[in-house]
């Protein structure tokens, strides 16, 4: 069964490709993403690598954690499930209160 690990302390400029050459050390790797800003498409130096093995994942671990990948000190552990988290608010929707903090001019 794969198992999914996070990879974090990537540098802005790592590819995806870079990623899936370097855990390919360790073993088979199913997919590597680098997680990016929604807005700027630019990397927030962090990604996932999923291993096709329990084995894999953890010589993944062992050889990578605290190795250097582009320049930058890799964290590399096994991936905690996503929690559920609050829905954010978006505030240009809600009275239009912005960073000003000015709130809603018809509520004076």
């Amino acid at each position: 069964m794969a198992k999914k690990l996070y990879v974090g302390g990537l540098s802005y400029d790592t590819a995806e490709e870079t990623l899936k050459e370097t855990f390919s050390q360790a073993g088979t790797v199913e997919t590597a993403t680098i997680i990016t800003d929604r807005i700027s498409g630019r990397s927030k130096g962090f990604g996932f690598v999923e291993m096709s093995t329990e084995e894999e994942a953890k010589k993944a671990i062992e050889m990578l954690n605290g190795k250097e990948l582009d320049g930058r000190t890799l964290t590399v552990n096994e991936a905690r499930p996503m929690t559920e988290r609050a829905p954010r608010r978006d505030f240009n929707r809600e009275g239009g209160r912005g960073f000003g903090g000015g709130g809603r001019r018809d509520n004076w």
